[in-house]
């Protein structure tokens, strides 16, 4: 296991990232920042006494690190969308520039016994990357107004006419959410219930009718009495009792209907975030503003450990990754993702300065998606896969 050094080398490669993408952030929210998640990265967990127990202070010493944890995480100047904005800015930039629309996944999770949080990512090979989130203190679905909140801050970090589709489960296929969407001109894959009343002309209907009716293109269907716009794609295949009801601006068809599993990619996330990966779910925090600024160290944690596992995937691949990569490298539109690389292997267990540094991408690098030798599904790296590979700090 890394001692100490190692991971205040991480520390310095964050630190130095941090200061390019965020100029005016605060030294000590810098400094403080960047320590925890290289210490998250080398923990792999969200309990704060583990992330205590493994800041680079005196074996003695982890209840002060537990309060120093607890006073960042209550630091009311640290602002989540402010942190990721510029990464999530690029992102989102390198897939407009595929000319393909920009996959955002809308959903929410269970954190805590007291506490869902609102995700937005954005689908990266077949998983997801998080992008912003709202945390509440409640037990069922977050509405409208937090989901427009949210939507409001991350419209701002797309490019001007970056194309945009929006994927979201039931909580989301709802008149409200569908105007929106509309009004700024973003596609949309939203599930919907089978309750809800749908007018086609002067029809009416619920949409598990229209879902059972043997048609499965419907366009111009009017949504509950808002009588909210849009056109619906269903597919019910053998051996599922449910069909998918999905509201689309596209024209509907089975492949358009289909694009509508892209928001299978937050799954993996999650896991990343709890029994997977992290495990949030075991913390004890009490306060939604707290365990958001926690879900911003996993976040940061995430970006850079999925970017390690593809540079070590482009550096040291497997024989059927060097063949899946010579097969899909003319295929595959370009994607780049900012690269953190790995210490050689040999370096691992004590993680000496020079190679760390220089390992850390300092000045960072930037690496082509197509010669990053995805695997058989193109799917970067999940936190639990990273530690397999070596590609943690410890």
């Amino acid at each position: 296991m890394v001692g100490t050094s190692g991971i205040a080398v991480w520390a310095d490669g964050i630190k130095a990232d941090l200061k390019q993408r965020l100029p005016g952030q605060r030294k000590t929210q810098r400094d403080k920042l960047s320590l925890l998640v290289a210490t998250m990265l080398h923990v792999r967990s969200a309990n704060l006494v583990e992330l205590a127990s493994g800041l680079p202070r005196p074996s003695d010493c982890w209840d002060r690190g537990y309060q120093w944890i607890s006073c960042f995480l209550a630091n009311g100047l640290v602002s989540c969308d402010v942190v990721m904005q510029p990464f999530a800015s690029e992102i989102l930039a390198r897939l407009a520039e595929t000319g393909d629309p920009v996959p955002l996944i809308l959903d929410q999770s269970k954190v805590s016994d007291r506490h869902q949080v609102l995700m937005l990512s954005v689908r990266w090979g077949e998983r997801a990357l998080p992008v912003a989130w709202r945390v509440e203190e409640t037990d069922g679905a977050i509405g409208f107004a937090v989901q427009k909140d949210l939507l409001d801050a991350v419209r701002g970090w797309l490019p001007a006419e970056a194309r945009v589709t929006l994927h979201g489960d039931r909580f989301y296929g709802t008149p409200d959410l569908i105007r929106w969407c509309q009004d700024y001109g973003w596609d949309y894959r939203l599930r919907l219930k089978g309750n809800l009343q749908a007018w086609i002309g002067s029809h009416k209907a619920t949409t598990g009718d229209l879902a059972f009716s043997g048609a499965h293109y419907f366009q111009d269907v009017a949504l509950t009495g808002k009588r909210v716009s849009t056109n619906i794609g269903i597919i019910h295949d053998a051996g599922h009792a449910e069909p998918w009801i999905i509201a689309m601006s596209a024209e509907p068809s089975y492949l358009s209907t289909l694009a509508y599993s892209r928001r299978w990619g937050i799954e993996p996330m999650f896991s990343d975030f709890k029994s997977r990966g992290f495990g949030i779910q075991d913390t004890q925090i009490q306060y939604p503003d707290r365990l958001g600024r926690l879900i911003l160290v996993m976040s940061l944690s995430l970006y850079w450990a999925v970017s390690t596992g593809m540079w070590d995937a482009a550096e040291n691949p497997t024989p059927n990754e060097k063949k899946i990569g010579a097969a899909t490298k003319k295929a595959r539109q370009k994607q780049a993702l900012l690269v953190h690389p790995r210490p050689p292997h040999s370096c691992q267990a004590y993680a000496p300065s020079p190679a760390a540094a220089k390992a850390l991408g300092l000045p960072a690098k930037l690496m082509d998606g197509e010669e990053l030798a995805p695997r058989d599904s193109h799917e970067p790296r999940a936190v639990s896969e990273l530690g397999q590979r070596g590609a943690w700090i410890g």
